[in-house]
């Protein structure tokens, strides 16, 4: 099963190493980001562990990595859609709602 990310995952994770770059180095951005990116690939192999969240969007499950992180995704038939990247506190379910961005 192939592991997508969608648009908005993109910019997050950029967004993301931006910040650590600015408040760490680069290298430690990269590293940080090298290990969502490994987490989410891992999906593949049991892709509908963390929460379901159908209240938000259906089919929508979230997980946390490494207490800062919730990763939101859609496991699809050939595919487990990356749909976020989110950090910290950020209202995740005001954010994947449809109609937001």
């Amino acid at each position: 099963m192939r592991v997508l990310f969608t648009p908005r995952a993109d910019r997050q994770m950029a967004d993301l190493f931006d910040y650590v770059s600015d408040h760490s180095s680069e290298v430690v951005a990269t590293r940080y980001l090298g290990r969502i990116v490994a987490f989410c690939e891992a999906l593949d192999i049991f892709p509908l562990r963390g929460q379901q969240r159908n209240d938000i969007v259906p089919g929508l499950r979230t997980v946390g990595f490494e207490r800062r992180i919730t990763i939101a995704f859609v496991v699809e038939t050939e595919a487990i859609l990356i749909e976020g990247i989110f950090y910290g506190g950020q209202d995740f379910e005001s954010l994947l709602k449809p109609g937001e961005t």
